[in-house]
């Protein structure tokens, strides 16, 4: 089984993750946050700030950031497996 994060926490890992590169993303409205959509289906959100980028592939379960000359530089997987618990009868 998988878990699937909501837009409003990849909005924090992208912000916590530009300001480890130096980029400080004191308020969400400065991130330019773009949709791509296929057919009717959201497939990827882009977020730009002061030269980051992050791209979420939403079925890919992955975050990819980039510095501004496009070179990737991390990739943040997220999905996660959850572990099986078991159940006091």
């Amino acid at each position: 089984m998988t878990v699937a994060p909501q837009p409003d926490q990849i909005r924090q890992l992208v912000a916590r993750t530009f300001e480890e590169y130096g980029v400080g993303v004191g308020d969400f409205r400065e991130l330019n946050e773009t949709l791509l959509v296929e057919g009717r289906c959201f497939v990827a959100r882009s977020y730009r700030t002061k030269g980051l980028m992050a791209m979420w592939l939403l079925n890919a379960g992955i975050v990819q950031f980039y510095d501004t000359d496009g070179k990737m530089l991390r990739t943040v997987n997220l999905f996660k497996r959850l572990r099986p618990r078991s159940v006091a009868a």
